[in-house]
């Protein structure tokens, strides 16, 4: 469905980012990765997942709070693959921290990062994206972007101010090929979220399964988390024709924690 299309995904060289980009490379995109750590292990995993349709897969390992790396990115990507096609915008970083004592170079870190950067890779792709009449913006928000937890005003913030960023764009590009939506995740069983899971069992003396639960059943009713994969396939819907006219939405993938 996707042959001959590029897909930038951001902060994929694991968890979220990398499942997405497995899925894309599934339906035949190409895939350029970014994030830090080991590379090889997930390019090996997006070209096995696009094998059938001898998918190329790049890397640029921008630092997402930078705009001029966001700039040398784009470059490779117009100079490697003809630009972007599909962007997704998956990089995100947390701090938890009551209102009164959160560091401020948290609060910019986390803002850089989690908002600035898809104003940044936004704005760079759309002109590419207008010339040929087709493109696909998708932002990974959060189920935080929704709702508030407390102590994570700056993701939250972060989170909801992302949403605003898809909307609008998708009310600039209502008449173009362009769309511009949102995916809202839950818990997904991420490393960071194995650890406070871990933490929780260490913490309370409880066996890993019984730290598990009780961490979803504060907020997810399904009990279960949501993959990487099923995250991957709703990117996937969006990218079809199927999603010619999804724009705008903020789409929650959740277990039912907005629900409540």
């Amino acid at each position: 469905m996707l042959k001959g299309k590029t897909a930038l995904v951001t902060g994929s060289t694991s968890g979220i980012g990398l499942g997405i980009a497995e899925k894309l490379a599934a339906q035949g995109a190409n895939i350029i990765l970014n994030g830090f750590g080991d590379i090889e292990v997930p390019k090996a995993a997006v070209l096995a997942a696009g094998h059938a349709f001898a998918c190329k897969v790049g890397y640029h390992g921008a630092d997402m709070s930078k705009p001029d790396e966001i700039v040398a990115m784009f470059a490779y990507a117009q100079a490697e693959f003809g630009g972007v096609d599909i962007l997704v915008n998956n990089a995100g970083i947390q701090h938890v921290s009551p209102i009164e004592s959160f560091p401020p170079e948290k609060w910019d870190a986390v803002i850089a990062i989690n908002l600035s950067s898809a104003f940044h890779t936004i704005r760079l792709a759309v002109p590419g994206m207008r010339s040929k009449n087709w493109g696909r913006i998708i932002n990974l928000a959060s189920a935080h972007g929704l709702v508030a937890s407390a102590n994570k005003s700056a993701y939250v913030a972060a989170k909801h101010g992302l949403i605003g960023l898809t909307k609008a764009v998708a009310l600039e590009t209502a008449t173009t090929g362009i769309t511009s939506n949102a995916i809202c995740p839950g818990w997904v069983l991420t490393p960071l979220v194995q650890k406070q899971i871990d933490d929780r069992a260490a913490k309370g003396g409880i066996t890993a399964e019984q730290a598990q639960r009780d961490l979803l059943g504060e907020k997810q009713p399904s009990l279960q988390f949501v993959t990487p994969g099923q995250l991957g396939d709703l990117a996937v819907f969006m990218c079809s024709s199927a999603g010619d006219n999804v724009r705008g939405v903020a789409w929650n993938m959740d277990g039912g924690w907005v629900a409540q």
